[in-house]
């Protein structure tokens, strides 16, 4: 019997040429999941070439590369500064992010991820930390589960939502997917079904795993850790992320406030390497329909940023 896959990168080798990849240079996948983007990378690199793979799901040690140029850092990538310096390492030639959820997470039940299965609700990527999706549930006042809803799911059902699990969970504990889906699908579009039981499960894991405050702070740090003419390559999967990375290219900050020199040009630390954003061709998204709500931005440090 053949081997589950445990991921598919998108957009592999749009986000390889996006690094500009030296054959010396020192090189973090933030993201290791599968291995996919890391194994394109060290394909790249030469014998003094240095790559470090993050990733906070023990899971993914199965897919560890061997290799001595290789380093695995079991640890959630808002470490990322911390475990450079252990590692001593001064500055890094470019930084891969690819923010999607893996196919492995989907499919294994046990996890929660997907409401196509019947399973306890759990969406944790690190399985060790304290609270899950079942708690969130279980203990947010109202207003904060219409909160998440509406800023990580963008649904507008959000406040209705929110209130049926409030009124549901007097009854007793919302501990698997499949209550989910059947307290919140009179609150979502027949003819969008799919799309917002995936944006309520969305919601409800970007809250769990901190994902956004996770991704402010990578974003942050990588201005400290890369070096002049050092590549950032980011995937996102949702619009929320999608601005948050698009405004930090552009205004060198996470809250994307423009600041203008005297002669009302543009003050940035990055050089955007692609003004459009890039999407998968036709054939990729076929072949993995993942890849379809993939989007790449690359950006490279300036030498006096």
């Amino acid at each position: 019997m053949s081997t589950p896959v445990y991921h598919i990168p998108a957009l592999l080798q749009e986000s390889i040429n996006g690094l500009n990849i030296k054959e010396d240079g020192t090189y973090v996948d933030v993201t290791f999941g599968g291995g996919g983007h890391s194994r394109a990378i060290m394909e790249q690199l030469g014998e003094r070439g240095r790559l470090l793979g993050f990733d906070q799901d023990l899971d993914t040690l199965r897919n560890k590369l061997n290799d001595s140029r290789f380093t695995f850092v079991h640890s959630n990538f808002s470490f990322l500064k911390n475990f450079i310096r252990y590692y001593d390492i001064e500055a890094v030639d470019g930084i891969l992010a690819d923010l999607g959820v893996s196919f492995h997470h989907f499919d294994d039940a046990e996890r929660g991820f997907s409401f196509r299965q019947d399973s306890a609700l759990d969406m944790r990527m690190n399985r060790r930390a304290s609270i899950d999706a079942r708690t969130v549930l279980a203990t947010y006042s109202e207003e904060e589960l219409a909160r998440l809803f509406y800023l990580y799911g963008e649904l507008k059902q959000s406040r209705r939502i929110a209130s049926a699990i409030v009124k549901a969970r007097s009854n007793g504990e919302i501990s698997t997917t499949g209550q989910l889906v059947e307290l919140v699908s009179p609150f979502v579009r027949r003819s969008q079904e799919k799309k917002e039981l995936a944006q309520v499960f969305q919601a409800l894991r970007i809250e769990v795993n901190h994902e956004i405050d996770v991704l402010k702070s990578l974003l942050e740090q990588s201005l400290e850790i890369l070096k002049p003419g050092g590549r950032l390559v980011v995937i996102t999967y949702h619009s929320l992320e999608d601005r948050l990375v698009k405004n930090f290219m552009r205004s060198g900050n996470v809250d994307g406030k423009i600041d203008k020199d005297f002669y009302g040009r543009v003050s940035t630390p990055w050089r955007l390497v692609n003004n459009k954003v890039i999407i998968a061709s036709e054939a990729e998204v076929e072949s993995n329909p993942r890849s379809r709500s993939a989007k790449l931005r690359i950006a490279e440090k300036l030498i006096k940023g």
